[in-house]
């Protein structure tokens, strides 16, 4: 079973962003400089309602950087003991969620776009979904 996860590691990551006047702004990120670890996987969420909640789930080993590419999204982190909310509103910034961390992404502005990294692959059996399992380990 997974250990709780500490909130105190969920961090703000934030990347360089390179102005280009009229050719728009580059943001840059690397792994082992701003991503915490080699990418496995990556996805998007698009056509998001604002009501919409995703996530709602804590990984057992899985690391996450979450990034809002447009609009702004809301991210809940509980770690069991504190939660916190941080607001993801620009390309620039993202937040990497460690294992071990509750996490709901909800209150979505129309027509926002979120990219996720991940550090594997998709394994069911790394998610607890039961938000009563994850407060109450066996």
């Amino acid at each position: 079973m997974c250990a709780m996860g500490d909130i105190q590691n969920c961090k703000t990551i934030r990347l360089q962003v390179l102005d280009g006047g009229s050719r728009g702004h580059l943001s840059v990120g690397e792994v082992s400089r701003q991503i915490p670890f080699d990418i496995k996987r990556f996805y998007t969420i698009t056509r998001l309602n604002p009501g919409a909640v995703r996530g709602r789930h804590a990984h057992r080993q899985l690391e996450q950087v979450l990034f809002c590419l447009k609009g702004k999204a809301e991210i809940f982190l509980d770690d069991g003991t504190k939660s916190k909310t941080v607001v993801l509103d620009g390309p620039d910034t993202g937040l990497y969620v460690p294992p071990g961390i509750w996490h709901e992404v909800r209150k979505f502005e129309d027509g926002a776009i979120l990219l996720v990294l991940a550090s594997g692959i998709f394994d069911e059996s790394d998610y607890i979904r039961d938000y009563e399992e994850f407060r109450n380990p066996s």
